[in-house]
């Protein structure tokens, strides 16, 4: 296992395969017990090689792109540049991490709705050329500042289950595609439903019909994001649009297939430890997360030290699915309370149930 602490710095150390991240936690504490106890993130980055292994057993020919807003630190993309994935980047400096990576650009997609005009030219002083589009103003911009440049479109596509919402704030609807040269649909984080995947598909195989009626050859289909890491989320995914890839966009076609995972490859791999700075006890019905009830046990506020200003913040319209865990050891018959974790500043989106 490979233990990795971040904190303004980071350091990589190979440890024995029997030590765990708790191992790792209680060393850094130890460490720096006259320094300070900052929050600070531990990383066992095997997990990220395995991840990957099981991306290539389950996906087959879906190419991934790794989001580098997910997380960008330079261990994650150094293994992840080694193994040989594509990368998705945002703005300048993420095209610039990679960059000085020694990547290939031409495994790189700068996938921005909204991108700047200055870097447009720097992503064509780098020799990025594939880039994300969705509408034709966006399309003139490019074209100014970087004539060679291979477009995507982003296809807005509705998700179909009750109460799902989709960003119909970003992608073109298909009436607006037969003018754009290259495809690209995206299903956003916020849809779990392999079911929105297969509607996109079918929008997809409309816009490349659309597009050779015109005389266009495209040759990139881009799925896009929203994977867990849930192996049985990937598992059926890969079962609901498998066959339609087969139909839609055969290999014999030549058409690439690639899509963007972010925190699949990394949320699995990465252990935030926090310090609890302050302890409050409340009335029941004040606690944030927990709704108003009553009981006449003790029930608490725990202030951490990180919050939706830092480690959090990526996090603001995602559900944390892991649930927090005491790292000091206590005793089995020791009592519980309801108790609610939020960041310093007691800010409400961070606060979890315990």
């Amino acid at each position: 296992m490979k233990g990795f602490i971040e904190d303004v710095s980071y350091s990589i150390g190979l440890l024995d395969d029997a030590a765990t991240p708790r191992d790792v936690i209680d060393n850094y504490i130890m460490e720096h017990s006259l320094t300070g106890k900052n929050a600070f993130f531990v990383a066992d980055l095997g997990k990220i090689v395995k991840k990957h292994i099981e991306w290539q057993n389950t996906m087959g020919r879906v190419r991934p792109f790794y989001t580098l807003r997910c997380n960008s630190s330079p261990a994650v993309l150094e293994i992840l540049s080694v193994l040989g994935t594509g990368f998705s980047c945002a703005n300048k400096n993420e095209m610039t991490l990679v960059y000085d990576l020694g990547v290939s650009m031409d495994n790189v997609v700068y996938a921005n709705p909204c991108k700047q005009a200055a870097q447009i030219k720097y992503a064509a002083k780098i020799g990025v050329t594939m880039m994300t589009c969705d509408n034709e103003t966006e399309l003139k911009k490019i074209a100014r500042n970087h004539p060679n440049a291979k477009l995507l479109l982003h296809i807005a596509t509705e998700g179909i289950s009750e109460g799902e919402e989709m960003n119909m704030m970003i992608g073109s609807t298909l009436k607006n595609c037969r003018h754009l040269l290259e495809l690209k649909f995206h299903v956003t984080n916020s849809s779990k439903n392999p079911q929105a995947y297969i509607h996109a598909l079918s929008d997809a195989r409309c816009v490349y019909d659309m597009a050779e009626e015109l005389g266009f050859r495209m040759n990139v289909l881009d799925i896009g994001g929203g994977f867990s890491g849930d192996e049985f989320q990937l598992e059926e995914l890969l079962h609901a649009v498998g066959p339609l890839l087969d139909v839609y966009f055969p290999e014999e076609s030549g058409i690439t297939v690639i899509a963007e995972p972010g925190s699949y490859y990394v949320s699995s791999a990465f252990t935030l430890a926090v310090n609890i700075i302050a302890k409050k006890e409340v009335e029941y019905d004040q606690l944030p997360t927990i709704g108003k009830q009553t009981s006449n046990r003790p029930t608490f506020i725990y202030c951490m030290n990180d919050g939706v200003y830092g480690s959090f913040a990526s996090k603001l319209s995602d559900n944390l699915n892991t649930a927090p865990t005491v790292h000091k050891k206590h005793e089995q018959d020791e009592p519980l309370f309801a108790s609610s974790l939020l960041g310093p500043s007691y800010d409400e989106p961070t606060g979890t149930s315990l």
